[in-house]
């Protein structure tokens, strides 16, 4: 499957071209992009949908009310350990999700050892199941966000202690 960034820079190309629709298959998965005015977004979707988190429709709520915010407790669990500990930080606003569904097991635990490639989450974007990599060689000490939880742009997401 396409990363994050790949997934980017062809959204930004068919964005810049006269192109209309663009679909990528690979290894039974598959990106379908449309383009129907400079407005709307752009969307994928699985082919299956066991390998993918299935999200309820909701209407578009404002700016305002998206926001996700800590609670105190992990506000101030973070800015003590910031310090010490890599954040691993979601790429995009979405929701959270630790599994690939509901009836498989987290990505990570606290105590997991992962790797720069090592798959820690899903955040859910315009029904497009983005999977956020580690980046990082380490173990997991903290999950910041609960499971189905709206995130922001550079909101943290985990703690990890690196090797």
């Amino acid at each position: 499957m396409l990363k994050i960034e790949e997934i980017r820079e062809i959204i930004k190309l068919i964005d810049q071209s006269s192109i209309e629709e663009f679909v990528y298959k690979h290894e039974g998965s598959k990106v379908e992009l449309k383009k129907r005015s400079s407005i709307q977004p752009v969307q994928a979707q699985p082919i299956h949908p066991a390998s993918a988190v299935v999200a309820q429709p909701s209407t578009p709520a404002p700016a305002t009310e998206v926001t996700a915010q800590p609670n105190s407790e992990q506000e101030n669990s973070s800015q003590v350990q910031s310090d010490q500990y890599h954040k691993i930080v979601s790429p995009m606003v979405g929701t959270f999700y630790r599994a690939s569904s509901p009836d498989t097991p987290a990505y990570v635990e606290v105590g997991s050892t992962v790797n720069e490639d090592s798959v820690v989450c899903i955040v859910e974007a315009m029904k497009l199941f983005n999977e956020i990599e580690a980046e990082v060689e380490g173990e997991i000490v903290e999950i910041l966000v609960k499971d189905g939880q709206l995130v922001e742009y550079g909101q943290p997401l985990f703690l990890v202690k690196q090797k």
